[in-house]
This record gives C-alpha cells, structure tokens and sequence, in this order.
C-alpha cells in the first residue's frame, strides 16, 4: 500500500455520492439517530424517575440505553453503503473510473468512517442530553464523571460497528450473509460466550466496546482499553476487506 493509492478529492466525493444516492445507506444512517436518541428519550420519559436506576445499574450506562438498537443500524449502514458494490456489475464500474483497487477501497471506508463518526457524535450528544431532561432527580450532567468521555465513546463505538459490517461486506460480498450473522452474533452470543466460558463474553466486540458507557467497570477491561477491544475485532475485518477487493475478480 502506497502513498499513491491513498485516496484523493475527487474520489471521496465519488464516494460521497454513491452513499448519498442510496436510499438503504442514508436510511439505515438516519436509523442510527433515530434508534439511539428516540428509544432512549421514550425510556427515560416513560420509566426514568421511578426509581434511581431505572434504566440500569450502571445509571450513565443507561444514559445510553438506545445504543442496543442504534448498533444494529449502524451494522446496517455500514452493510448497505458497501453492498452495492457487489450488485449488477457496480464494482466493474467503480474500478473503471478508478482502477488503483486500494484507493477504491480507503475511499469508502475513509467515507463510511466519516459519515458514522458525525453521526456518532451527534447522536451521543442529544441522547444524553435529550435523556437525561426527563430523569428528574436521577438526571446526569455533563459535568459528571465519565459523562464526557461516555457521549464521545459512543459515537466511536458505532462507528467500529458500522466499519465491521462494512469490511465484512467487502470480504464476502454479500450484505445479507453479513447481516443475518452479524446482527446475532452482536446481540446473542455474548450471553451465550459469557454463561459458558467464565466471562470471555466481555471481550466481544459489543460487550468490550459499551465498557467506555460505564461509569465503574470491574473486569480486566477499562473503558479505553474496552473500546480497544472493539476496535481489534474491526482491524482484521478490514484488512481482509482489503485482501478481497484487491484480489478477487470484479
């Protein structure tokens, strides 16, 4: 990999333009939002000053109760801005316009990177605040520990979940494989890693990546380092992505 294959202006905005154009990219974007920040506000407004806790032991972990949905659209996006490399030819066309195969493939994940990240930030910043208004007495600020460090550590970790999806994608080929094993293996077998292999749960991609949400952690795991982990779990995915789009035949 090159300084010459890095991606350029003209092919970001390519790439921008493709993502733009797709109604099942920008939705499953716009989904991750809406997951995240709504489920979380309808919770708080319905549940939130019953009791301390109410959306958890963990009280700034349940700041961000919506993010179990919001990862699945984000697993979404980075599936579907992907996919359509892979249908009808599209990516026979892609490498016509730009033939250096890594540029074609760091111009997407550059942009898929981009667009998750922004809405990350986005959507950690209004969960919590938007949250928090509706937990009364029980309500966190920002000024509280680990309040700062959880809204921008969200955002990077649906950021790993939609560059994971993508990567997978491009090593496979197929949004719908990826989809259809990814979504349960995020949200099942970390219950079942964990109730059978003394904990080892922790250390999957959701699990390890939700640790920089906590307020406390008591495990080998911190919240930065937790968020390591998850990112580790999306560098080889990556990498094999790469491996497959510069190799196989378009």
């Amino acid at each position: 990999m090159t300084a010459a294959a890095l991606p350029n202006i003209p092919v970001l905005h390519s790439e921008w333009i493709k993502i733009r154009s797709s109604r099942a990219a920008m939705g499953s974007l716009t989904a991750v939002f809406l997951a995240t920040a709504g489920i979380t506000v309808l919770t708080a407004a319905a549940i939130g000053t019953a009791e301390e806790g109410a959306l958890g032991d963990d009280r700034l972990l349940g700041a961000f109760y919506g993010v179990n949905f919001g990862q699945i659209a984000a697993v979404a996006f980075g599936t579907t801005a992907f996919a359509g490399e892979f249908r009808d030819g599209a990516l026979r066309v892609s490498l016509t316009a730009v033939p250096n195969r890594t540029r074609l493939y760091l111009a997407k994940v550059a942009m898929i990177t981009g667009l998750a990240f922004l809405i990350g930030q986005i959507t950690g910043v209004v969960t919590f605040l938007a949250g928090q208004a509706f937990m009364g007495k029980y309500a966190l600020g920002l000024d509280d520990p680990g309040a700062l460090r959880a809204v921008f550590g969200s955002g990077v970790y649906l950021t790993l979940m939609a560059l994971l999806a993508a990567s997978l994608t491009a090593l496979v080929r197929s949004g719908t494989l990826v989809m259809s094993l990814l979504i349960p293996f995020l949200l099942i077998l970390p219950f079942v890693v964990g109730q059978v292999a003394g904990g080892a749960g922790q250390f999957m991609p959701d699990r390890a990546g939700q640790m920089v949400m906590r307020a406390a952690t008591d495990g080998p795991l911190g919240p930065w380092t937790g968020l390591g982990v998850a990112a580790l779990w999306s560098l080889p995915a990556l990498a094999g992505g790469w491996l497959a789009v510069s190799r196989r035949a378009a």
